[in-house]
Parts: C-alpha cells; structure tokens; sequence
C-alpha cells in the first residue's frame, strides 16, 4: 500500500513540475526585434489585382437583320467551349430558331393565301373583261344594223327616218359608253391585279428576308483565333443561355493576343495617386516567376459600385510592354502602379511606427522616439525627423511600454515652449 502511495505521488509531483516549466517557458520574456533605420531610394505605389485582355479584339456577331424582321431578342442554345481555337468559317454557336422558325411559317401561310388570291383576280378580271369585249362587240353590230336600217328608210315617210335616225343615235351613245366603262373596268382590274401582285412581292421578299436571317443563327467564325465568350454588365461570362439583340448582338470575340492589357479597379483613396503614364510591374498569379512591365493607359473619371459593399472603385487598364505566347484572356494579374519615387530618403517599416495623441512614434533604445512621417507604400514609410540613417528601431511594442519616455523633437518643443511664453 505504501509503495503505490509513493508512485502516486511520484507522478504528481512530476507533473505539476512539468505544468510549471511550461507555464514559465510561456510567460517567458518577448524577444524584441530590431531593424535599422534605411536611407535610399523610395518608391510609393498602389497594388491592385486585376485580369488580362486582348487590346484589340474582333466581335463575332449573330444574325444581321433582327431588328428588321421584329425580332428583339433570342437565345445562345449552343456554343463551344471558352478558349477554344477556331479557324475562319467554322461553327462557333447557334441561336434559338424558335421565334424566328414561327415567323417564317406563318409567312409561309399568307404567302400560300396570296399565291390564291392572285389566282382568283386574275381569272375574275379575265371573265370580267372578256364578257366586257364581248359587249363591245354586240353593240357596234347593234350600231351596223341601225346605219342599213337607217339607210333603207331613205323613201320612207320621214316619221319612220326620224325613228330610224333617233335608234341610230342611241345605238351610238351605247357604243361610246361601253368603250369608256371598258376603258373603266381595264384600269380597275389592273389596279387589283397590281394591288395583289405588290402584297404578293412584298410577303415574298419578307420570307426570304426571314430566311436569310435565319441562316445567322448558326453562327461562324469570320478569322482564325482564339475564341473568347463575351461579358455582360456585371462582368459574368456569356455562353448558353445568354441573350442576344439587335443593340448587343455579339455572341463572342476573337481577341488579338499580341497586345495585352490588365484591366484593374483602384479604390477611391488611391485614385488621386494614378495617372496616365505611370509605369506599372505586373505579375501573373498563373506563373508566379513571370515578371511583365507596363504603362498605364486609361483612368477612369466616374467610379463604380462594388456589388455587396458600398466602397467605390475606378477602373484602371494598363498596357503590357511584353508579348508573350502563354497570356491568356482572363489571366489574374497583380500589378504593382509606381506612383512616385522619392529619392535619398529615411524609411522604416510600417510595423515599427505607434501613435499616442496623434504624436507618432518608434520605440529605440529605452526610449519613445517622436517622429515625424511623409509618404508611405504597402510596407514602409518615409521619416522626414527624429531619427538616423543606421538608428535600430523595434518593429513591435516592448513589454511594459509606459515605463519608455517619450523623447520629443527639438524643433517641436521649442515651439511648443515659445506658445506657453506668449
């Protein structure tokens, strides 16, 4: 009993000295970390992500004539695959024919009831005008007879020549008249006949309008390229499913890879910093090692709303210096846009600067070192007073900070001193 006693305690006392190591080699003292203070060249830029585009691109459209034959929109049903290389006049994608195939056919229907209808006239106004000709000829063998009649009552009493020149008269007048409604009846025919003709062209020409449009919707390359789907306004990729209108009637692009650029957004505090001209560095995520050179091209003066936040950025296109075969649309970009250099200047890192009561200041020796700052990048941050080319400066808070006195300028004191005299 006495022996298991003894393990027992053996082990607890091993491990509350084991706890107590442990807890002091975690309470240990913090190792503070030095850097001296730089002098030299310093650059001030804004990094941004972005993603690579053609600088040119040609727009592969759909079906010309949408508008024309009122058709306002239709919809991608197939296309080949995002980055797929094609060769001039092959398949690229094919529309929806749904709209457009329901609009021939009915076409096809009033153009059959047209093709009747010209039919039907032009054997009314044939039976029209024959029995008018026939008529015409009835009465001038009428007018023949009534001259012989009138002619043989030459030694008849003059009552019966009278009458026979009184028929004559009448026989005449009834030919005249018939000419005139003949010459009536020919011009009203004719117009009809003229009137369904033109219906019949023109439903002619709408179907094969429609035809003709129709034969877009199965959509080709016009060149050679790399096959590139079109983005709609919120920068999603357009591919089945997608619509297309006679306003937005491009179903993809072939771009031109020899020129490059990176389209990036720079948020509205940066913006003042970038300007056309400035160099950029740009880096592929895609090749870690690749390293491309660039200039900016375009700022944009109005700025955009990020989706799901209130932030606001500028869209910002930057051309790439460099060709290089493996860049490809759609490639994520990091650039880095040099905004300024400053030259022979002191600098820190930015982790080494503190702020009290909007007094700025480092942590050297065993002392709070006030300072006064300029400009800054991602990482440092220039010093323009309080310290040294060479001055060690801690990069984080030491223990017991407040125990550190705050050691202020010179030139601040004084005129902090010659205020209180006044």
């Amino acid at each position: 009993m006495n022996r298991k006693t003894y393990i027992i305690s053996a082990a607890v006392v091993a491990f509350i000295l084991i706890l107590y190591f442990l807890t002091r080699s975690s309470s240990g003292s913090q190792v503070d970390i030095s850097v001296a203070v730089k002098k030299g060249p310093f650059r001030i830029s804004v990094i941004t992500t972005g993603e690579l585009e053609a600088r040119n691109s040609l727009k592969i459209f759909g079906p010309e004539g949408l508008q024309q034959v009122g058709i306002w929109r239709t919809t991608i049903e197939d296309i080949i695959a995002d980055g797929s290389i094609v060769d001039s006049g092959q398949y690229v994608a094919r529309l929806d024919q749904t709209e457009i195939g329901n609009k021939i056919k009915d076409k096809e229907t009033e153009l059959e009831k047209l093709e009747t209808q010209v039919t039907k006239t032009r054997i009314d106004t044939s039976i029209e005008m024959r029995a008018a000709r026939d008529e015409l000829i009835n009465l001038k063998y009428g007018l023949e007879e009534r001259k012989l009649v009138l002619e043989q009552s030459a030694y008849e009493p003059p009552a019966t020549i009278r009458q026979s020149q009184i028929a004559l008269e009448k026989a005449e007048r009834s030919h005249e008249q018939a000419i005139k409604n003949y010459k009536l009846k020919f011009d009203k025919n004719r117009a009809n006949m003229q009137d369904v003709q033109a219906s019949y062209q023109q439903v002619t020409r709408q179907l094969e309008n429609l035809r003709n449009v129709r034969m877009g919707f199965v959509v080709k390359a016009p060149k050679g390229g790399m096959l590139i789907y079109r983005r709609n306004w919120d920068g999603k990729k357009m591919g089945v499913g997608a619509q297309i209108s006679p306003w937005e009637n491009v179903v993809a692009t072939l771009p031109d890879l020899s020129e490059m650029i990176t389209k990036t957004y720079v948020n509205e505090i940066d913006i003042s910093k970038v300007k056309v001209g400035q160099l950029a560095e740009i880096g592929i995520d895609a090749f870690p090692d690749k390293k491309l050179s660039g200039k900016v091209t375009e700022v944009a003066n109005i700025g955009e709303q990020i989706q799901g936040s209130n932030a606001k950025v500028f869209e910002v296109l930057i051309m790439v210096n460099e060709f290089d075969s493996i860049l490809r649309p759609a490639m994520t970009t990091k650039n880095t846009i040099i905004t300024n250099t400053l030259d022979n200047v002191l600098y820190i890192p930015l982790e080494a600067v503190h702020t009290q009561d909007s007094i700025s200041y480092v942590f050297r020796g065993r002392k709070r070192q006030q300072v006064i700052l300029a400009e800054s990048n991602e990482n440092e941050i220039v010093v323009k007073e309080g310290l040294e080319e060479g001055d060690e400066v801690l990069l984080s808070k030491p223990e017991n900070p407040e125990k550190y006195p705050i050691v202020f300028l010179k030139s601040i004191a004084e005129s902090s001193t010659s205020k209180s005299d006044k």
